[in-house]
């Protein structure tokens, strides 16, 4: 099977959706791989480091191979370079564009999209929302040590002690643990709080403080909290505004896939934190968590300075590509053994991820 890797066109977007460690092991496997002059150097993967991992360096992918791999979603002008029988695989954003998932159909693609992986044992390498998503708790946590003007760890200097900062982590998912731990390390005191009691223990084995507000949700299979009542997302709201202004950070990284971000912390609450204090909204991607967040933007309200960037994991392309490259290579290895593609849509896994196919005449 020959696979493509194109550059990524959208703006901002720096990631690469094979890198050459993957590659040498894809051709090592019976896989051909062409990749797009040019593809990785906003990765740091420089064209000569693919093609001595044994791809081949072209002008262009499309049309060139029956599998292309991406991060994010075609444009439109790319899926009509598409060719009908083509394998794609990325970030499709299925419950949310349904336009370009039609084009995909039309265009007779079998689309596979990494956010549809379902959540199962056998499935974990292939698992690009976490991967992701632990670049993003990661990224957040330096945002906010950055944003804060004032140390993150207790300090003994000469010229007396520094109390360390106080992080409240909102959801204790991979990237809320992931904002957990990283800033414990850099010496902060650290509370997470997620309304799924299951996560209190990992929460707790990362030298976090559970922070109990009294609000429980179940745990879908896919392991996110099921939706609040229109009354508990009031109580949880209320309950945070009492406790906010305790803390001189929060990282907030409550998503919901194909929905918008649940709405977390009010303005007021916003209104009542310290001025100097810093929230890190990692679900701008989708709304954000915050009521005064500008997805894309970093704002300040009333001395509060609201971070609402977006697309983390691009600001940390080397990692988030090499991490995500396993993950595709994991799902290519999985579609097509020893290099030869074997659709099996009877398996979990092939169904699962895949959104558009070819209908099988009767």
């Amino acid at each position: 099977m020959r696979i493509g890797v194109p550059k990524e066109t959208m703006p901002g977007e720096r990631r690469v959706a094979l890198v050459p460690e993957i590659v040498s092991r894809l051709t090592g496997s019976g896989f051909d791989v062409l990749v797009e002059k040019g593809a990785g150097v906003e990765a740091s993967f420089l064209d000569a480091a693919f093609s001595e991992a044994g791809a081949s360096l072209v002008d262009g992918v499309l049309g060139q191979a029956e599998g292309i791999v991406k991060v994010q979603k075609p444009t439109a002008e790319e899926t009509g370079r598409l060719r009908q029988g083509d394998v794609l695989i990325g970030f499709l954003q299925p419950l949310t564009d349904r336009e370009g998932i039609d084009r995909l159909t039309a265009a007779g693609v079998v689309a596979f999209a990494m956010e549809s992986i379902p959540r199962i044992t056998r499935a974990q390498p292939m698992d690009a929302l976490s991967s992701q998503a632990t670049v993003s708790g990661y990224k957040g946590a330096l945002l906010a040590a950055d944003r804060l003007p004032r140390f993150f760890p207790m300090l003994t200097t000469a010229a007396g002690t520094v109390p360390p900062a106080k992080v409240l982590v909102l959801g204790a998912g991979v990237a809320g643990l992931q904002a957990i731990a990283t800033a414990r390390r850099l010496g902060a005191v650290v509370s997470g709080f997620d309304v799924r009691p299951v996560v209190r223990e990992q929460v707790e084995s990362l030298g976090a403080t559970f922070l109990d507000l009294c609000i429980r949700a179940e745990e879908t299979a896919g392991g996110y909290a099921t939706e609040l009542t229109p009354e508990q997302q009031a109580q949880q709201q209320a309950a945070l505004e009492q406790r906010l202004p305790d803390f001189d950070v929060v990282i907030t990284t409550a998503a919901i896939p194909g929905r918008p971000a649940p709405k977390l912390i009010p303005a007021a609450a916003v209104r009542a934190m310290r001025p100097g204090s810093v929230i890190v909204d990692l679900a701008a991607d989708t709304g954000g968590n915050c009521e005064l967040t500008k997805p894309g933007e970093e704002t300040v309200e009333g001395g509060v300075s609201i971070v609402g960037l977006t697309n983390l994991p691009s600001t940390m392309p080397t990692h988030a590509s090499q991490l995500y490259a396993r993950n595709v290579a994991a799902l290519l290895t999985h579609l097509a053994p020893e290099g030869e593609l074997k659709l099996d849509f009877s398996d979990e896994i092939t169904a699962g991820a895949c959104v558009t196919r070819k209908e099988e005449s009767a």
